[in-house]
């Protein structure tokens, strides 16, 4: 829009000049009267104070018009929204700087050209095209793309309004909007920090359960005691009773002065030297039950218990077996596992981590073979400069190499939802490395997947 200019700017020099005082007049023409000359300098002077007033008031207009033009001009370079002006054909007449910045253009170039070709594609151009119909409407929220000053595509929404002139005619549009690609992205974000959200508080639900699980079995495992601890003291009492009675008889029926005619014959009737042979083998079976399930509860209490220092010495080999005995006895399915292990694997820190380090990878093994006909797990060790290394193998599919690279991602599984939380080989990553060790991951070239286990093996 291009300056007024004011009549304020102008020299003294260029305002009207004032009519010539009488004295410097010609003299009254003949046959004209003076009182007419009077006459005609009083409306000169009505007519220049007219003038002067007009030119006054048309320099107080020049001066608020060019407020309001600065003041227009201001604004629309301050509005971050881009802002296109087109005539009803379709031609840009005003342009904002936000529109220039963002497609690389001066006002020049943009002025005059077709809008359509501001878009990066036919169907934006189309869409662009429909905007200036015969009968236009406003359009809202209208997403199409423009091509950036780099030549890459911009999303931009866009809302199109039509311009209208003092008598109600078109005369063009005005097209205003956004681009909608750091908005996109925000909203991305914010969907991935929800759905993280989400995610971290079903696993802080799945803790809590676990906790309370981990505060009932260490309740149950409680109560247990008392019981086994009275089953193994009777069994122990039986044991002392029962040789000493297995003394008496023998006397008694040594004794032949002793014995009356019919005790033989109840002796054999009632197979009292069978009940004394099988009373040994019956109390070593209580006495080895009682001693598993002390075992067991045991194992149970450990397991369950808030670990206050992990440095404790514990045999690696036993933990191993448990956590087997454990998951495959839990598990819907058989799973076949063969342990090579030595008797004695002494390794210092904690007993309840690391059997839930092993039972999660047995527990994996089982899922992972589920498929399989015949699932199978063979665990092995290797002994080398004071340490030990365990190896879990398994028959199933293996891992795909692109999730061998993040499996102890935390929350990465490739379970289905709800039937994994993405957290066990994390957690068991992190014991493991807390207990001077490494755990590892690879596929086999016979076909399944073998997890690695190195521990540093505790020093006589």
């Amino acid at each position: 829009m291009p300056p007024i200019d004011s009549a304020r700017q102008r020299s003294p020099s260029n305002r009207l000049a004032a009519p010539a005082a009488p004295e410097a007049r010609p003299a009254a023409l003949d046959g004209v009267d003076e009182g007419v000359w009077i006459e005609v300098i009083h409306k000169m002077d009505e007519v220049y104070n007219d003038l002067l007033q007009y030119e006054v008031a048309l320099e107080e207009k020049n001066a608020a018009l060019e407020d309001s033009q600065q003041f227009i001009e201001s604004v629309l370079a301050s509005i971050s929204d881009i802002l296109i002006v087109c005539n009803r054909h379709g031609l840009i007449q005003e342009v904002n700087d936000s529109l220039r910045r963002i497609v690389g253009l001066d006002e020049d170039a943009l002025r005059g050209q077709p809008v359509c070709e501001l878009f990066a594609d036919d169907a934006s151009r189309q869409r662009a095209r429909e905007f200036f119909a015969a009968r236009p409407a406003t359009v809202q929220d209208c997403e199409l793309l423009i091509t950036g000053r780099d030549g890459s595509p911009l999303p931009v929404s866009l809302n199109c309004t039509p311009r209208l002139s003092g008598t109600g005619k078109l005369v063009g549009m005005v097209l205003t909007g956004r681009p909608v690609g750091e908005l996109r992205r925000a909203y991305h974000a914010l969907r991935q920090a929800h759905d993280d959200l989400k995610r971290t508080q079903q696993q802080l639900v799945q803790a809590e359960k676990m906790a309370s699980l981990g505060r009932l079995v260490a309740g149950v495992a409680h109560e247990l005691n008392n019981p086994i601890s009275f089953v193994l003291g009777n069994v122990l009492a039986l044991r002392r009773y029962t040789a000493r009675l297995q003394t008496y008889l023998q006397a008694v029926h040594a004794d032949e002065g002793v014995r009356s005619p019919g005790v033989e014959d109840l002796r054999r009737e009632l197979r009292i030297d069978r009940i004394m042979d099988d009373l040994a083998p019956l109390l070593d079976g209580m006495t080895e039950g009682a001693e598993r399930t002390r075992d067991i509860v045991d194992g149970l209490k450990r397991f369950s218990a808030i670990d206050r220092s992990a440095e404790e010495a514990f045999n690696l080999a036993e933990i191993v077996e448990r956590a087997v005995r454990w998951v495959t006895r839990s598990g819907g399915k058989r799973l076949a596992v063969h342990v090579d292990l030595p008797k004695e694997l002494p390794v210092i820190g904690s007993s309840g981590q690391m059997q839930q380090v092993l039972m999660n990878i047995v527990q994996n093994a089982c899922d992972a073979t589920v498929a399989c006909s015949a699932p199978r797990l063979e665990i092995s060790a290797t002994c080398a400069a004071g340490g030990v290394e365990l190896h879990f193998a398994d028959n199933g599919p293996g891992i795909s190499p692109d999730d061998l690279a993040r499996i102890f991602d935390p929350f990465f599984t490739t379970k289905p939802v709800g039937q994994g939380t993405g957290l066990g080989l994390s957690i068991s990553y992190g014991i493991v490395e807390r207990h001077g060790g490494r755990l590892e991951a690879a596929n086999r070239s016979q076909g399944g997947a073998v997890f690695s286990l190195s521990l540093p093996l505790a020093q006589a």
